[in-house]
Protein backbone atom coordinates (compact mmCIF):
# COMPACT_ATOMS: atom_id res chain seq x y z
CA UNK A 1 0.00 0.00 0.00
CA UNK A 2 2.58 2.09 0.85
CA UNK A 3 4.06 1.87 -2.66
CA UNK A 4 1.24 2.13 -4.38
CA UNK A 5 0.29 6.00 -2.25
CA UNK A 6 3.95 6.62 -3.44
CA UNK A 7 3.47 5.95 -6.94
CA UNK A 8 -0.05 8.01 -6.82
CA UNK A 9 1.80 11.02 -4.73
CA UNK A 10 4.28 11.03 -7.36
CA UNK A 11 2.25 11.33 -9.95
CA UNK A 12 0.34 13.95 -8.70
CA UNK A 13 3.58 15.94 -7.59
CA UNK A 14 5.58 15.85 -10.47
CA UNK A 15 3.14 17.63 -13.09
CA UNK A 16 2.69 20.48 -10.32
CA UNK A 17 6.99 20.39 -9.80
CA UNK A 18 7.32 21.07 -13.14
CA UNK A 19 4.42 23.43 -13.78
CA UNK A 20 5.62 25.27 -11.17
CA UNK A 21 9.76 24.86 -12.49
CA UNK A 22 8.24 25.96 -16.12
CA UNK A 23 6.48 29.32 -14.54
CA UNK A 24 9.57 30.12 -12.84
CA UNK A 25 12.03 29.82 -16.14
CA UNK A 26 8.72 31.69 -18.24
CA UNK A 27 9.35 34.27 -15.64
CA UNK A 28 12.93 35.35 -16.24
CA UNK A 29 12.81 34.62 -19.56
CA UNK A 30 9.92 36.97 -20.43
CA UNK A 31 11.30 39.18 -18.36
CA UNK A 32 14.53 39.35 -20.14
CA UNK A 33 13.82 38.66 -23.53
CA UNK A 34 9.75 40.19 -23.59
CA UNK A 35 10.65 43.61 -22.42
CA UNK A 36 13.63 43.84 -24.88
CA UNK A 37 11.69 42.33 -28.12
CA UNK A 38 9.21 45.32 -26.70
CA UNK A 39 11.60 47.91 -26.79
CA UNK A 40 12.77 47.04 -30.06
CA UNK A 41 9.84 46.52 -31.63
CA UNK A 42 8.75 50.10 -30.60
CA UNK A 43 11.72 51.56 -33.25
CA UNK A 44 9.73 51.88 -36.25
CA UNK A 45 13.40 52.21 -38.21
CA UNK A 46 14.84 48.90 -36.87
CA UNK A 47 15.94 46.58 -39.29
CA UNK A 48 13.65 43.69 -39.90
CA UNK A 49 11.05 44.88 -37.72
CA UNK A 50 7.97 43.16 -39.41
CA UNK A 51 9.90 40.08 -39.38
CA UNK A 52 10.35 40.28 -35.68
CA UNK A 53 7.20 41.32 -35.45
CA UNK A 54 5.86 38.37 -36.75
CA UNK A 55 7.81 35.68 -35.20
CA UNK A 56 6.91 36.59 -31.74
CA UNK A 57 3.18 37.33 -32.79
CA UNK A 58 2.95 34.33 -34.53
CA UNK A 59 2.09 31.91 -31.68
CA UNK A 60 -0.51 34.15 -30.30
CA UNK A 61 -2.68 33.92 -33.56
CA UNK A 62 -1.55 30.90 -35.02
CA UNK A 63 -3.01 27.52 -33.99
CA UNK A 64 -0.69 25.92 -30.98
CA UNK A 65 -0.38 22.57 -32.58
CA UNK A 66 0.46 23.43 -35.71
CA UNK A 67 3.03 25.59 -34.11
CA UNK A 68 4.29 22.78 -32.25
CA UNK A 69 4.29 20.82 -35.59
CA UNK A 70 6.76 24.08 -37.15
CA UNK A 71 8.99 23.82 -34.22
CA UNK A 72 9.36 20.27 -34.13
CA UNK A 73 10.45 20.16 -37.91
CA UNK A 74 13.05 22.53 -37.04
CA UNK A 75 14.22 21.27 -33.12
CA UNK A 76 13.87 18.12 -33.70
CA UNK A 77 16.83 15.36 -34.74
CA UNK A 78 16.20 15.60 -38.68
CA UNK A 79 14.91 19.61 -37.98
CA UNK A 80 17.64 22.36 -39.56
CA UNK A 81 18.54 23.30 -35.92
CA UNK A 82 17.62 20.31 -33.78
CA UNK A 83 19.94 18.25 -35.86
CA UNK A 84 22.72 20.57 -35.45
CA UNK A 85 22.28 20.73 -31.72
CA UNK A 86 22.17 16.64 -31.21
CA UNK A 87 25.42 16.56 -33.15
CA UNK A 88 26.45 18.97 -29.89
CA UNK A 89 24.50 16.50 -27.53
CA UNK A 90 22.13 18.82 -26.61
CA UNK A 91 18.17 17.13 -27.05
CA UNK A 92 14.90 19.31 -27.16
CA UNK A 93 12.12 17.46 -28.45
CA UNK A 94 10.62 14.72 -25.75
CA UNK A 95 12.56 16.50 -23.16
CA UNK A 96 11.89 19.60 -20.19
CA UNK A 97 13.99 22.01 -22.34
CA UNK A 98 11.30 21.56 -25.13
CA UNK A 99 8.44 22.39 -22.59
CA UNK A 100 10.72 25.54 -21.51
CA UNK A 101 10.27 26.66 -24.90
CA UNK A 102 7.07 25.93 -25.52
CA UNK A 103 6.06 27.66 -22.60
CA UNK A 104 8.30 30.87 -23.61
CA UNK A 105 7.14 30.88 -27.39
CA UNK A 106 3.69 30.96 -26.13
CA UNK A 107 3.29 33.37 -23.33
CA UNK A 108 5.43 35.90 -25.14
CA UNK A 109 2.98 38.00 -27.35
CA UNK A 110 1.53 38.69 -23.63
CA UNK A 111 4.51 40.69 -22.30
CA UNK A 112 6.19 41.51 -26.03
CA UNK A 113 3.09 43.66 -27.62
CA UNK A 114 2.17 45.43 -24.25
CA UNK A 115 5.08 46.82 -23.72
CA UNK A 116 5.87 47.76 -27.25
CA UNK A 117 2.60 49.66 -27.29
CA UNK A 118 3.14 51.12 -23.93
CA UNK A 119 6.46 52.69 -24.96
CA UNK A 120 5.18 53.73 -28.11
CA UNK A 121 2.74 55.70 -26.14
CA UNK A 122 4.82 57.12 -23.81
CA UNK A 123 5.77 61.10 -23.84
CA UNK A 124 8.08 61.73 -25.78
CA UNK A 125 9.36 64.87 -23.96
CA UNK A 126 10.91 62.87 -21.31
CA UNK A 127 13.06 60.89 -23.40
CA UNK A 128 14.34 64.12 -24.79
CA UNK A 129 15.00 65.86 -21.21
CA UNK A 130 16.96 63.00 -20.54
CA UNK A 131 19.04 62.84 -23.52
CA UNK A 132 19.57 66.69 -23.18
CA UNK A 133 21.11 66.14 -19.38
CA UNK A 134 23.60 63.65 -21.22
CA UNK A 135 21.74 60.76 -20.28
CA UNK A 136 22.83 57.34 -23.04
CA UNK A 137 19.95 56.00 -24.97
CA UNK A 138 20.51 52.87 -22.51
CA UNK A 139 20.16 55.12 -19.09
CA UNK A 140 17.38 56.78 -20.02
CA UNK A 141 15.73 53.40 -20.63
CA UNK A 142 16.44 52.13 -17.42
CA UNK A 143 15.61 55.09 -15.46
CA UNK A 144 13.09 56.77 -17.32
CA UNK A 145 11.35 53.95 -19.07
CA UNK A 146 11.22 50.93 -17.46
CA UNK A 147 9.91 53.09 -14.21
CA UNK A 148 6.98 54.61 -16.47
CA UNK A 149 5.65 51.01 -17.88
CA UNK A 150 6.81 48.88 -14.87
CA UNK A 151 3.02 48.15 -14.26
CA UNK A 152 2.49 46.48 -18.01
CA UNK A 153 5.46 44.63 -17.45
CA UNK A 154 3.91 43.21 -14.29
CA UNK A 155 0.91 42.85 -15.66
CA UNK A 156 2.22 41.36 -18.92
CA UNK A 157 4.67 38.77 -16.62
CA UNK A 158 1.22 37.48 -14.80
CA UNK A 159 -0.27 36.83 -17.64
CA UNK A 160 2.56 34.91 -19.42
CA UNK A 161 2.86 33.23 -16.27
CA UNK A 162 -0.32 32.23 -16.44
CA UNK A 163 -0.24 30.84 -20.06
CA UNK A 164 2.41 28.68 -19.18
CA UNK A 165 0.03 26.74 -17.02
CA UNK A 166 -2.25 26.09 -19.56
CA UNK A 167 -0.27 25.33 -22.47
CA UNK A 168 -1.12 22.33 -24.21
CA UNK A 169 -0.43 22.37 -27.83
CA UNK A 170 2.92 23.30 -28.29
CA UNK A 171 3.73 21.41 -25.36
CA UNK A 172 2.46 18.05 -26.76
CA UNK A 173 4.63 18.62 -29.51
CA UNK A 174 7.91 19.63 -28.22
CA UNK A 175 7.86 17.80 -24.83
CA UNK A 176 6.25 14.43 -25.85
CA UNK A 177 3.65 14.61 -23.08
CA UNK A 178 5.86 11.78 -21.31
CA UNK A 179 4.54 10.68 -17.39
CA UNK A 180 7.21 11.39 -15.00
CA UNK A 181 9.46 13.86 -17.25
CA UNK A 182 7.02 15.90 -19.62
CA UNK A 183 3.97 16.09 -18.32
CA UNK A 184 2.56 19.33 -16.76
CA UNK A 185 -0.59 20.03 -14.79
CA UNK A 186 -2.10 20.76 -18.37
CA UNK A 187 -1.21 17.31 -19.75
CA UNK A 188 -1.99 16.04 -16.59
CA UNK A 189 -5.72 16.79 -17.26
CA UNK A 190 -5.55 15.49 -20.68
CA UNK A 191 -4.20 12.58 -19.81
CA UNK A 192 -7.18 11.62 -17.09
CA UNK A 193 -10.00 12.64 -19.46
CA UNK A 194 -8.85 10.66 -21.82
CA UNK A 195 -7.93 7.49 -19.77
CA UNK A 196 -11.62 8.46 -18.01
CA UNK A 197 -10.39 9.36 -14.47
CA UNK A 198 -12.31 12.08 -14.32
CA UNK A 199 -11.83 12.77 -10.14
CA UNK A 200 -8.17 13.01 -11.32
CA UNK A 201 -8.88 15.68 -14.35
CA UNK A 202 -10.97 17.68 -11.81
CA UNK A 203 -8.46 17.43 -9.01
CA UNK A 204 -5.97 19.46 -11.46
CA UNK A 205 -8.24 21.80 -12.61
CA UNK A 206 -9.49 22.98 -9.38
CA UNK A 207 -5.77 24.11 -8.90
CA UNK A 208 -5.57 25.65 -11.94
CA UNK A 209 -8.35 27.14 -10.83
CA UNK A 210 -6.78 28.09 -7.94
CA UNK A 211 -3.84 29.76 -9.65
CA UNK A 212 -5.43 31.73 -12.49
CA UNK A 213 -8.02 33.47 -9.44
CA UNK A 214 -4.47 34.04 -8.10
CA UNK A 215 -3.25 35.64 -10.93
CA UNK A 216 -6.07 37.74 -11.24
CA UNK A 217 -6.35 39.11 -8.06
CA UNK A 218 -2.78 39.97 -8.26
CA UNK A 219 -3.26 41.85 -11.64
CA UNK A 220 -5.77 43.86 -10.12
CA UNK A 221 -3.97 44.35 -6.94
CA UNK A 222 -1.40 45.29 -9.32
CA UNK A 223 -3.48 47.96 -11.21
CA UNK A 224 -4.57 49.70 -8.64
CA UNK A 225 -8.05 50.34 -9.70
CA UNK A 226 -6.58 51.57 -12.80
CA UNK A 227 -9.35 50.81 -15.32
CA UNK A 228 -6.45 50.08 -18.14
CA UNK A 229 -3.50 47.81 -17.47
CA UNK A 230 -2.12 48.51 -20.61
Amino acid sequence: MSDLGNMIDRAVLEPVLLSLQTAAVVLVLHLVFGVLFGYLLSKERLPFRLVLDALVTLPLIFPPIATGFMLLLLLGRSGVIGQTLAEQGVEIVFSRTGVFIAAFLSGLPLVTKPVQSAIEQMSESLKEASFILGKSEFETFVRVTLPLIRRVILAGLMLSVGRSFGEVGITLMLGGNINGKTETISLAIYNAVFEGNFERAMMFSALLAVITLGLFFAMNRLAGGRRNVF
